[in-house]
């Protein structure tokens, strides 16, 4: 079991190593409104909120909504459009919302 979790460590601490590159960063030189979830997710998953939080604010809402929407709608057999619809308005406007805060912050520190 120890070294189960020394293993697990050990890849924790590389897995920034095995990140996909964003190709709209790659092509634009512009942070895409995605940029910075997969680096949130690391941090969550090693028990950094705060820091998945200061990485990529939507990273919560948007686990959420990856898993109560699927689940809902399985176990609602079909009756929880209303459900995923308001999930997927309010983690966009989070995801917009601070899309738009990145882009008009770096405008004003540059």
């Amino acid at each position: 079991m120890i070294y189960l979790l020394s293993a697990w460590s050990s890849f924790l601490d590389q897995a920034d190593t095995f990140f996909l590159t964003c190709p709209f960063k790659y092509l634009t030189g512009f942070d895409c409104p995605g940029c910075g979830f997969q680096r949130a997710v690391l941090a969550l998953i090693q028990g950094n909120i705060t820091e998945s939080f200061q990485l990529y604010p939507p990273t919560i809402p948007l686990l959420i909504t990856f898993i109560v929407g699927p689940v809902a709608n399985y176990t609602a057999k079909g009756n929880s459009d209303k459900l995923i619809k308001i999930l997927f308005l309010i983690t966009g406007s989070i995801v917009v919302v601070n899309y738009l805060f990145k882009i008009f912050s770096s405008h004003t520190h540059s």
